[in-house]
């Protein structure tokens, strides 16, 4: 039998116990992520080769496409000093990032969108930090950054980017690519396009593709290094400069067609043709290495 003082030993305990039990609760959710303070999901209706425009000052942005003639945007953010909105006018939506107040700070500014497209549509892309993600889009687009990083899959239209400091890939593009970058690193993998330009000022560019019959590919930088990468079937002329730095070739060329063209005084040039020379390769950086290597 349970004596009265035994009974309220026991009954402390359970109390202890529970408030123990309360307080490691509580600092279980308190450990946990917040979710975000304000939703919005909205659905519009297209006609065939819809425009999509974006601004946004700061998160994470993921268009990518689907077969339907709609368009999705979803938004996430937990500020009260931004507003996201989007709205359809005819054939477009524009979806946009309101900043409310003054003086926001870099974390008050994020907003992270999911918008999912039509695969012909247009995309029209300005964000200054954060990611963008652009994926199986096959009309023309746009992208504007200061430092966020693009990263763009299996892209067909005309894909035009700007960048301060973004870092910028894209894998398996298959139309017209051209990219300016003051300080970002430049990939280009395994894209399968006739005309690229690249050109970044203190960034490094890779180019490992598909060099295709009368295509053109420029690249450009000031003081990174401009790697590419061939394979022994690949046909291309080559005009390679390095004012200040040095080339590094591996390919086996012939003499140039036109042997009078001469290189700037006191830079390390390359000039020739691998295999019958169907595509033009142009490489030119004032102090940067250009290294031309067979792939592995």
């Amino acid at each position: 039998m349970i004596s009265l003082a035994s009974s309220k030993q026991i009954l402390r305990a359970a109390e202890n116990g529970a408030a123990l039990l309360l307080l490691g609760s509580g600092l279980l959710f308190a450990s946990a992520p917040a979710a975000f303070a304000h939703h919005l999901e909205k659905q519009f209706t297209v006609e065939p080769h819809p425009l999509i425009t974006l601004h946004n000052p700061s998160g994470t942005v993921i268009i990518s496409s689907w077969s339907k003639p709609t368009v999705t945007v979803v938004a996430d953010h937990n500020s009260e000093k931004v507003e996201v909105d989007a709205e359809q006018v005819g054939n477009r939506i524009d979806v946009v990032t309101h900043v409310l107040a003054e003086n926001v700070s870099p974390d008050d500014l994020r907003a992270d969108y999911v918008i999912t497209v039509p695969e012909d549509s247009e995309l029209q892309v300005h964000s200054d930090s954060g990611s963008v993600s652009i994926s199986r889009i096959l009309g023309d687009t746009s992208v504007e950054t200061i430092g966020a990083g693009i990263d763009a899959e299996d892209v067909g239209g005309y894909l035009v980017v700007q960048t301060v400091g973004g870092a910028f890939q894209c894998m398996r593009c298959t139309g017209r690519i051209e990219v300016h970058s003051i300080s970002g690193d430049l990939r280009l993998v395994d894209d399968h396009s006739s005309s690229i330009f690249a050109q970044t000022s203190t960034g490094s560019i890779l180019l490992d593709g598909d060099f295709l019959p009368n295509g053109v590919y420029q690249l450009k930088n000031y003081s990174g290094p401009i790697n590419v990468r061939f394979s022994g079937g690949d046909s291309f002329d080559v005009n390679a400069t390095s004012l200040y730095g040095k080339v590094d070739n591996q390919a086996k060329l012939v003499p140039p067609r036109h042997p009078n063209q001469r290189p700037p005084r006191f830079a390390k040039s390359l000039f020739g043709s691998l295999n019958q020379g169907r595509a033009k390769l142009e490489l030119s950086s004032f102090n940067g290495t250009i290294n031309i290597h067979k792939r592995d």
